[in-house]
């Protein structure tokens, strides 16, 4: 684990259960260190108990954050030792070919926005930009517009999720 983990946490007048928090760090720590895996996704979902005399809200979150980006990064180079590559002209096509549904009356995520990132996306895969890496894909943000043209949020949401699963083994 990063030597930000073994750092003493801040105490704030009402944080985060230290004793939750302190198990969870335990656990991802012996993850990155060759114990029994442990899956960023489930250190996203977790949720602590708030107390008086709790660590700081956040610093843990910004140190969680970190041990997810670990964790990720852990696991896609395991998953890549036995994966065959994804051939970047077909990941190319595939993007350039998704087609996504307005958001009608509901917010949606901005079109330009959307349609902007992914050329950002092939852009880095024919070599004229900087690569995107999954991580890149997972964390990105759309402006939400509630009037004009938008694309609807699951779709797009989902369409990254296999993106970036694309990307880690390509």
């Amino acid at each position: 684990m990063s030597a930000k983990t073994r750092t003493r946490l801040p105490v704030a007048l009402r944080g985060y259960d230290r004793a939750q928090v302190d198990a969870l760090l335990e656990r991802i720590s012996q993850a990155l260190n060759g114990g029994p895996a442990m899956d960023a996704n489930e250190v996203r979902a977790t949720r602590f108990d708030i107390v008086l005399r709790g660590y700081e809200h956040r610093t843990v979150d910004e140190l969680l954050l970190e041990s997810i980006r670990e964790l990720r990064a852990v696991a896609s180079s395991a998953e890549r030792a036995g994966q065959p590559r994804v051939h970047p002209g077909w990941l190319i096509t595939w993007i350039q070919n998704a087609r996504f549904s307005g958001s009608g009356l509901r917010p949606g995520y901005g079109v330009r926005d959307v349609d902007v990132f992914l050329d950002r996306v092939i852009d880095g895969l024919r070599g004229v930009r900087p690569p995107v890496s999954a991580g890149d894909v997972r964390e990105c943000v759309f402006e939400k517009v509630r009037f004009g043209p938008g694309y609807d949020e699951r779709e797009v949401d989902r369409f990254l999720e296999q993106l970036a699963g694309a990307l880690e083994h390509g």
